[in-house]
């Protein structure tokens, strides 16, 4: 792709890379080959996209392909786009779920290292990457979870969940899994985030099944023992204790005040939930 003022960019559908992060070791670069764009310096594995293809498949792509990245190694958490108008690239956020070694598995890369996230600002960076990276850094440590009110966010449309409460909370379930918001949403940066999410149900409705996330992002499904209430503010102060910026979902207005002393950052109603799975079907 070449801009009207001559500038090139790889990738006719865009490109994307992927900023593998694990807290105890840092995250992946790639030490560019001197032939390629900016040689010599260290970037993230990437490239361009496909046709049709998303950003987060197309950066775990490069990333698989780049560097060895095995499959189900690591979960997006946000994206940060750089809209050029005639392009874009897209920096994958994602938080390392399985430890890995990366394979220098393509001509494209010299070496393969973790860097410590103090240490990344002392290597010669590509200046794509290093115009961002200070933003892209300060984020890393904002983990977002929504712990969600699943009673009072079924009961909030009439649509016969009374009927079959497992199967109502299982249906919400289905449409929380890789729940994407935008950052506005959120009140946060970058553009795109996968939130934790933890679905508290309670009576009839704790009978619903387990199942495996199918998206980045898995709802865990906490069984409330007795009152429901207590339940989600148990799971605020769990999620907060664990540095999560926690969400609450619920329209009820005791338990927000409940939330909030828990320590929620920010309490939703359930509509401004289902406003946003309509919004993402």
């Amino acid at each position: 792709m070449v801009a009207e003022t001559g500038e090139k960019y790889w990738g006719r559908f865009g490109a994307a890379g992927l900023l593998a992060f694990d807290p105890a070791r840092g995250i992946l670069l790639q030490h560019r080959v001197s032939w390629s764009h900016f040689g010599g310096t260290w970037g993230l594995p990437g490239g361009a996209l496909h046709e049709g293809e998303s950003a987060i498949d197309g950066a775990i792509r490069e990333a698989q392909e780049e560097a060895g990245v095995p499959d189900g190694a690591v979960r997006a958490r946000f994206t940060s786009v750089l809209d050029l108008g005639i392009w874009s690239y897209t920096t994958v956020i994602a938080d390392v779920q399985e430890r890995f070694d990366p394979v220098i598995s393509d001509p494209e890369s010299v070496a393969l290292e973790w860097v410590p996230v103090d240490e990344v600002d002392a290597r010669p960076l590509h200046p794509g990457f290093g115009a961002a990276w200070s933003a892209l850094r300060a984020l890393l440590e904002v983990r977002p979870a929504i712990v969600v009110d699943a009673a009072n966010v079924v009961g909030s449309v009439p649509d016969g969940w009374w009927k079959d409460r497992a199967g109502a909370a299982s249906r919400l379930r289905a449409r929380l899994e890789g729940l994407e918001v935008p950052a506005s949403a959120l009140e946060l940066a970058g553009d795109d985030w996968f939130p934790e999410v933890s679905m508290v149900v309670e009576g009839k409705a704790r009978a619903i099944e387990p199942v495996a996330a199918a998206g980045p992002a898995a709802v865990s499904i906490v069984r409330a023992d007795a009152a429901g209430d207590d339940a989600i503010v148990a799971e605020v102060e769990r999620r907060v204790a664990a540095r999560r910026t926690v969400i609450a979902v619920t329209s009820d207005r005791e338990l927000r005040e409940r939330v909030e002393r828990a320590g929620a950052s920010h309490v939703r109603s359930a509509g401004w939930l289902r406003d946003l799975l309509d919004s993402t079907d």
